[in-house]
């Protein structure tokens, strides 16, 4: 892969709306796009299944400096005459968040011994016996990171057999492929070539489907879109859906889903990111626009960043980082206004996921692209092979768990260790579109017409 960086006067591209052009057919676009973009691989060699790119992390049975903590000495024996290392031996047999937010208040010995970020270092890596994680900041939440791990592990322990499944399929008549978590996993966003956004009420799992399902969203007659819904996002309350019909509609939940405004673009709506003061839409016509969702929306920006259309894109408060099916990666930086890298790939990027610094993305061959972020500088890391067949389609990427779905028919559980260590594979008779993961819920977007919902261990 080659990196180089964009010239600070990249044009900003703003449209010439001067050329145009006949309106296509929203349905034959999209079909054209799906046979081109989604369509399976050709079987090819297996690649191997870590390509270093980087430094790799230090080996796991290195010793590791760490400060002794100073324990009292005491007149007659008991918990804390023992060695510093017994006492940590006995807390690995504790629930972790047990360690870090009750023990340390028992006494100011065990208070420095469990407050230490090395101990949390130790414990987190003796979990997963791997490098972990894959790109490490200096100031890496260890102690959250642990948490994360040690329930990720119990909950799809044996298996995943302790995991409650659920199929929904009777809310939508073609497939769906966008899929959303709101309020903690309590309620459910689904967006279907039905042309349909369902809402879904997920504390009634168990119960009749007609209680599952509370309604589809919008007033239209027939569906909530005119063409199919692509893609979903939400900032608090506030959710969007954008379609092939190349308009984005927003949506209040706290006002039981009702709409509050629209957006009418030239050219269907690939992928979403809604921010707390903007809104991103990448677009089927090669673009990326800026929205202002508290004025109107009011339109604020648009670049045409790259040759072929948008097919992912996230946003923070610095960046926008857009995946395109010409092969590229865009790093925009929205305080300066202009490109900031522009990154050549050997596959396009259809899903990404992004906790700074680290950047996971799934592509069209199958694999995993890390990338970290260093200072405002985004280099690819790490290339994974995880044992999908074809293409990544969705991807979940937090501190202790990663999710990952494809068009092979799978949905793979994984701890995001140096290889990744995938822990639970489900197959399924039809491709999987999407995987969101909140809470203690996992939902899955399928082509057969169904969500698949895993309910965990709280």
């Amino acid at each position: 892969m080659e990196l180089s960086p964009e010239p600070c006067d990249f044009p900003r591209a703003w449209d010439d709306d001067s050329d145009l052009e006949p309106e296509p057919d929203p349905d034959a676009q999209a079909e054209a796009y799906v046979a081109r973009v989604l369509s399976p691989l050709q079987p090819r060699a297996t690649p191997p299944c870590a390509a270093l790119l980087s430094t790799p992390a230090a080996s796991t049975g290195a010793v590791e400096p760490r400060a002794a903590a100073k324990l009292p000495t005491v007149g007659r024996p008991g918990l804390l005459s023992l060695p510093p290392e017994l006492l940590l031996e006995i807390c690995a047999y504790l629930d972790a968040r047990l360690v870090l937010h009750v023990l340390p208040r028992v006494c100011h010995a065990l208070r420095d011994l469990l407050c230490d970020h090395v101990t949390w270092r130790l414990r987190a890596r003796r979990r997963v016996r791997a490098p972990y994680p894959v790109v490490e900041e200096e100031d890496f939440d260890w102690p959250t990171a642990c948490i994360e791990l040690e329930h990720h592990l119990a909950r799809w322990a044996e298996d995943g057999r302790r995991a409650e499944y659920f199929c929904l399929s009777d809310g939508h008549f073609a497939s769906i492929d966008s899929v959303l978590l709101l309020q903690g996993g309590t309620l459910c966003l689904s967006g279907s070539r039905d042309r349909n956004v369902n809402l879904w009420d997920l504390r009634q799992l168990g119960e009749e489907p007609s209680q599952v399902l509370v309604k589809s969203l919008g007033t239209e007659k027939n569906s909530t879109h005119k063409g199919w819904v692509w893609s979903l996002a939400a900032q608090d309350h506030h959710v969007c859906s954008g379609s092939w019909d190349s308009t984005v509609k927003l949506w209040d939940m706290a006002a039981d889903g009702q709409q509050f405004g629209e957006i009418k673009g030239k050219a269907a709506v690939l992928c979403l990111d809604y921010r707390p003061d903007i809104l991103v839409a990448g677009t089927y016509d090669k673009k990326v626009t800026l929205y202002d969702p508290r004025a109107g929306p009011a339109l604020l920006q648009n670049w045409r960043l790259h040759s072929g259309a948008v097919l992912a894109l996230l946003a923070d408060d610095r960046h926008i980082i857009s995946g395109s099916e010409d092969r590229t990666l865009v790093v925009f930086d929205r305080r300066a206004n202009r490109v900031r890298q522009r990154l050549q790939m050997d596959s396009y990027l259809l899903c990404m996921s992004y906790q700074e610094p680290q950047l996971w993305a799934g592509d069209n061959l199958g694999q995993l692209q890390v990338f970290a972020n260093r200072t405002g500088c985004f280099q690819l890391v790490r290339s994974f092979n995880v044992g999908h067949r074809s293409h990544i389609t969705g991807i979940k990427h937090s501190l202790g768990a990663l999710y990952t779905t494809s068009i092979d028919k799978t949905i793979r559980v994984h701890v995001p260790t140096d290889p990744p260590w995938t822990i639970c594979t489900r197959s399924h008779h039809s491709v999987l579109n999407g995987i969101c993961a909140e809470g203690n819920v996992v939902v899955a977007a399928s082509g057969g017409l169904s969500l698949e919902v895993w309910r965990l261990q709280a």
